[in-house]
């Protein structure tokens, strides 16, 4: 295998997909998608955004006929972006950590609100709202999706995933710090029996050693995210409330703002460290 003729390859699919990182495709996003097309796993037809332009280009780059969209992906459909009533919103910051390219505003219990120059409308917000509160709303006046567009959007993309790699790596610091301060209080106490005391540096060790080794593991290239089965490319599973359970969530919600779920990052470790 030639991984620097497949990385070119793929480096020129990903030039040609729309940068809107919907995952409609099947793929965790568009350079994924752009890594199965080059190692033959997907076809080219797997991109509503794209659409039938779309295709027709990775048709040509690639020397293989043009196919019709498969419709398990979704429909090509004119240009949308997200729109938040204002009035519904509780800010349970759900959408924003759904945007893939930080595209909506806000903070925790206030207003939220979409940049609609930065939405790629890719619907990813939508499934998350507790409160039903996000629209998808035609651009006015219609317009394509232009080059400038998906590059802009590839931008932010990378953006936001380095931003978020960053966090973590600094959450974990703080929590690493932590727990070697932990390590060290036990030894100054007279209260506890010799043997606790070991126990408890043995499990705030341990801790330690598990957060080592998830940094150096998230370190590692990430596989592309396949959801393949035997019939090809499937699109990502986009979960939503149905009938009464999304009546309750809603009712619940505008309730009580602070009962809304919340994708914080982990604090095992720190638990472990307070043991």
């Amino acid at each position: 295998m030639d991984i620097a003729a497949d990385s070119a390859l793929a480096d020129a699919i990903d030039a040609l997909l729309p940068q809107t990182q919907c995952t409609k495709c099947g793929y965790a996003g568009c350079r994924p998608y752009a890594e199965a097309i080059a190692a033959g796993e997907a076809q080219i037809n797997q991109c509503p955004p794209g659409g039938a332009a779309g295709i027709e280009k990775l048709a040509r780059l690639l020397g293989r006929p043009a196919l019709p969209l498969n419709p398990a992906n979704g429909v090509e459909r004119p240009l949308r972006v997200a729109l938040i009533d204002e009035r519904l919103c509780i800010g349970c910051t759900l959408c924003i950590q759904a945007c893939p390219v930080d595209a909506i505003v806000g903070a925790a219990k206030r207003m939220h609100t979409v940049v609609p120059q930065w939405c790629t409308g890719c619907d990813l917000c939508l499934p998350p709202c507790p409160m039903d509160c996000i629209a998808m709303i035609p651009v006015e006046p219609p317009r394509a999706w232009t080059r400038a567009d998906a590059d802009a959007a590839r931008a932010r993309y990378y953006a936001r995933n380095e931003r978020l790699r960053r966090e973590k790596a600094e959450h974990d610091e703080r929590l690493a710090a932590k727990a070697v301060a932990k390590i060290a209080q036990p030894d100054g106490r007279d209260d506890l029996p010799r043997v606790q005391i070991e126990q408890n540096k043995a499990i705030v060790q341990a801790a330690i050693e598990r957060a080592r080794a998830r940094r150096a593991a998230a370190a590692q290239p990430a596989p592309r995210a396949l959801l393949t089965g035997s019939e090809g490319a499937r699109p990502v599973p986009r979960p939503a409330l149905q009938g009464g359970q999304a009546t309750a969530a809603r009712s619940n919600a505008a309730r009580n703002p602070a009962s809304a779920p919340s994708c914080s990052a982990s604090h095992d470790d720190e638990k472990d460290a307070k043991a």
